[in-house]
C-alpha cells in the first residue's frame, strides 16, 4: 500500500450461526474493489471472539500489546484503517452484540475516523440497528456519514451464489457511499496529520 492509499476496514458485524451477513460483506467488498479509492481490509467478528468482560480501567482496554494474539491483531487492523464501513443485521430492533463488544473493547482506533453503514433485515431493512449505532459511534468521536445502504427482504435479493437479483440501485447507493467516506477519509487523516485528534 503506497502512503496516498486510504484503507477501508469492512465489519461484518453478525457472528450468529448460518447468518447472511458474509453475503452482503462479499457483494460490498467487490464494490469497493470497483470503486477503486480504497484498499480493503475485511474483518470479519466471528473470526475473533471478544470477551464479554472488559477491563476496568480505560488503561488496561488501550494497552492493546498485552491483549492475546487475535486480539491485538485486530486492534491493529482497526487502528490502520482510515475509514469503516459496518455490515450489520438487525436484532430485536438493534444492532448485534458482537459487534457492541467490538466497539466498546476499542476506543482510540475509532476516534476522528468516517464510519458507513450496510444492513439488512426485515421490512425496515436493518435502518433501526444503524440509528442506534450512529449514537455509539458519535460517542466514541467518529463521524458517520449520511448515506447508507439497506436491504430490507435481504433474503430474496440475493441469489444462491451471493450475486444480487436487481444490483442496479445498490450498487449505485454503494458509489454514493464510497464517494462520502471517501471524502470524509481524506478531510479526517489530513486533520489528524496537522493537529492529533483530542477526545
Amino acid at each position: 500500500m503506497t502512503t496516498n492509499r486510504m484503507r477501508l476496514a469492512v465489519i461484518t458485524g453478525s457472528v450468529r450461526t448460518g447468518r447472511f451477513g458474509p453475503k452482503v460483506t462479499d457483494w460490498f467488498a467487490e464494490r469497493v474493489r470497483v470503486h477503486g479509492l480504497f484498499d480493503l481490509d475485511v474483518i470479519d467478528l466471528a473470526a475473533t471472539p471478544l470477551p464479554a468482560a472488559l477491563p476496568a480501567t480505560a488503561e488496561e482496554l488501550q494497552a492493546a500489546h498485552e491483549r492475546p494474539a487475535p486480539m491485538a491483531e485486530l486492534a491493529g487492523r482497526l487502528r490502520e484503517a482510515d475509514a469503516f464501513a459496518v455490515v450489520t443485521p438487525e436484532y430485536n430492533h438493534s444492532y448485534p452484540a458482537s459487534l457492541k463488544l467490538a466497539l466498546d473493547w476499542h476506543y482510540t482506533e475509532w476516534q476522528a475516523k468516517p464510519v458507513g453503514f450496510v444492513s439488512y433485515g426485515g421490512f425496515g431493512g436493518g435502518l433501526r440497528a444503524v440509528e442506534h449505532l450512529r449514537a455509539v459511534f458519535a460517542e466514541l468521536h467518529a463521524v458517520t456519514v449520511r448515506n447508507t445502504i439497506s436491504f430490507d427482504g435481504h433474503w430474496a435479493r440475493f441469489d444462491a451464489d451471493g450475486r444480487l437479483l436487481d444490483p442496479d440501485g445498490p450498487e449505485g447507493a454503494a458509489k454514493a457511499l464510497l464517494d462520502q467516506l471517501g471524502w470524509w477519509a481524506e478531510a479526517l487523516r489530513r486533520a489528524r496529520s496537522v493537529t492529533p485528534y483530542q477526545a
